[in-house]
This record gives C-alpha cells, structure tokens and sequence, in this order.
C-alpha cells in the first residue's frame, strides 16, 4: 500500500468521524433544545394565572444514589371551552413509579372520583387538586398512595394526539365496538371504533382512551389508558422511535408542562430505557373502594381503608421478599388439609 493510498484512508475515516459526529452533535442538540422547552416558566406555563401554586411543597428530587423510586404523576386533562388562564379538572390521573434498583415500572391509575382530602382545600374529588397548582396535584397523589411524588407531566388532548402520532401510532387490539357521540364540541370528539386488531393513529387512540359510556364506566377507563399507555412506552424503546426522538419532542413540546429538569430527564430517559413493565393497577382497587354521596349529593368514590390502601402500593412497588423454602398461606394451608387427610383412619 503506497503512502498516498494510506493517506486517501486516513482522510476518508476522519471525514466520516466528523460526519458521524457533527450528525450525532446535532441530534443531541435538538433533543436538548426540544427538552429544555418542556419546563414552562413565567406565562408561558398553563398554571400561571393560579394563585397561590407554592402553598404546599412538594419533595425534593431524589439523589439518584441507585435506590431511590422515582414517582411521577401523569396527569390528561380536556382543555376545551376554558378561557385563557384557566386550569381543567384531570381527565386521567397515573402515577408512573421506576425502581431505578430493580428497573421495574408499575403504572397506578387513580380514578379521578376519588374523594381525598386535599392539603389547604378540604375534601374534594382527586381531580379538581390540579386546578390548585400542579404541586397541591403531587402532594394529593403522594398522600393517596402513600409515596412522595416528586415530578409531574401535564397535557392535553392535543398533545397526546400528537405524541401518537409523531411515534407513528400505535397497532392495538380494541376489545369492542365503541360509540358516543355529542354535539357540545360540535361532533369534534365523537368516539366511532369497531372491535379488532388495528393501527390506531393519535386521533382514534384518544377515541380509545376516552371511552368510559359503558357498565363499567371508569374503572374500564382507567384499564385501558393503563394498557395503551404501556403499548406507546414499548413503541417508544424500539430503535426507530429513538432515531426520530426530535422531532417527537418537538411536535409535543407547545403541549406539555413538568417540573422534571434537563438532567433529570436525562437520567430518567435513560433508565426508562433500561427497564421492564411489571405491573398495572387502579387505584383504589375495586377491593378497598366504596360509592358514596358528599353532604352537596354529589357521586365519589372513597378509600375503605387509607393504611391498607398504602401497604399494598407498597407491597406492589417493594415486594416483600419471601424466603427460599417459605411457603404462601394458600400452601400453608394446603399442607395442612393434606397433613389431616393422612391422618384420617383407615375406612
């Protein structure tokens, strides 16, 4: 191999290391131009006509010394026929919890009747929380659940039609024919959807999310939020979504808020990525909630038992370890009938 030739390759791989390089600075760029646009500040933020957002604190974030679980709430809200400045009720609720330790995800839906006591406010349904501010929303959630919430994402239909979207929808099999319609948004969001396995564009995937108009109403609801919610985060861990993560962020960067920061999106994306689902649930479970009536007549839901409902967030965020050779009650029992029968007489 002459010198020249030698050269001629040096030449053509530094050009393509600056190539490679310019082109990853410039995805890198634009998806730290497009993050850092996702914490709103001054009127730019969708709560800067509340009054009074600071009255109750949330926790810090944690340090991220590889133990702490991070728990952020997910918060949809319908936006339509507000003025300016106001602040809709939840249209949905979800606390995403990871297990930076276990890269495990659980997803808790809370039922937006939920009657609580909100810090400051008295007792009202779990979705008005948000229209004190998005801190008094954590603070809510966390006192539910019994864990501190210490960030929160919050959209709008629109931005979560144009997630779908910019993902390239989402294939999903959709359990049964769906149908609703008004004409107080003049038809804009009536729900049309057939049963069957099918591609869903962001449009037809709010249809799905929305649907409550059946016996089950909410608690159905919030199923099939959760279970779509997890077909989107696995479209987003495939390479091709990665690869075109700017101008996903860009399409819903006008319609997202939160409170997360640059570097604790950095570390969250990263360890989204590394992480597995485990678990979906609605909160409170069918087991641990009642129907009641506030003193005003209005429908809500209560918890039967606060402290049991905190234990078995808990016991499905930290498993209790069961030691090797240990047996379940169910078993326990079982040996037990087995033991009795052996000792029965002989017939």
């Amino acid at each position: 191999m002459t010198r020249k030739t030698k050269r001629t390759i040096w030449i053509s791989l530094a050009a393509f290391v600056l190539i490679v390089g310019g082109a990853a600075a410039f995805y890198f760029g634009s998806i730290l131009n497009q993050l850092n646009g996702l914490q709103k500040e001054g009127d730019e933020s969708p709560f800067a006509g509340i009054e009074n957002v600071e009255k109750v604190s949330t926790p810090d974030p944690p340090k991220w010394e590889g133990t702490e679980t991070v728990n952020i709430l997910v918060m949809g809200v319908d936006a339509r026929g507000l003025e300016k400045g106001e602040v809709p009720r939840s249209d949905s609720m979800m606390v995403v919890s990871l297990d930076p330790l276990t890269k495990k995800i659980n997803l808790f839906s809370i039922l937006r009747d939920t009657y609580v006591n909100i810090d400051g406010y008295g007792k009202e349904r779990i979705n008005t929380a948000i229209t004190h501010g998005p801190n008094v929303a954590m603070k809510a959630a966390g006192d539910l659940l019994g864990i501190p919430v210490q960030y929160y994402v919050y959209t709008d239909f629109q931005g979560f039609i144009k997630l779908v979207d910019a993902v390239g929808g989402v294939d999903f099999d959709v359990e049964k024919d769906m149908h609703y319609t008004s004409k107080a948004d003049n038809n804009e969001y009536d729900i049309d959807l057939k049963k069957g396995y099918q591609h869903l564009d962001g449009d037809t995937a709010l249809m799905y999310v929305r649907f409550r108009h059946d016996a089950m109403s909410d608690y159905a609801r919030s199923e099939r939020q959760r279970e779509f919610l997890k077909a989107v985060a696995a479209k987003m861990q495939s390479t091709t979504t990665i690869a075109k993560l700017p101008s996903i962020l860009e399409e819903v960067n006008p319609y997202v808020d939160t409170n997360l920061t640059l570097s604790d999106m950095w570390k969250l994306g990263g360890l989204g990525y590394q992480s597995s689902m485990n678990g979906s649930e609605q909160i409170p479970p069918m087991k641990m909630l009642k129907e009641e009536r506030t003193p005003g007549g209005a429908e809500v839901l209560t918890v039967t038992n606060e402290e049991k409902l905190k234990q078995y967030i808990q016991d499905i965020i930290h498993p209790p370890v069961q030691e090797e050779g240990s047996t379940t009650g169910a078993e326990d029992k079982t040996a037990s009938g087995d033991e009795q029968e052996s000792k029965q007489p002989a017939q």
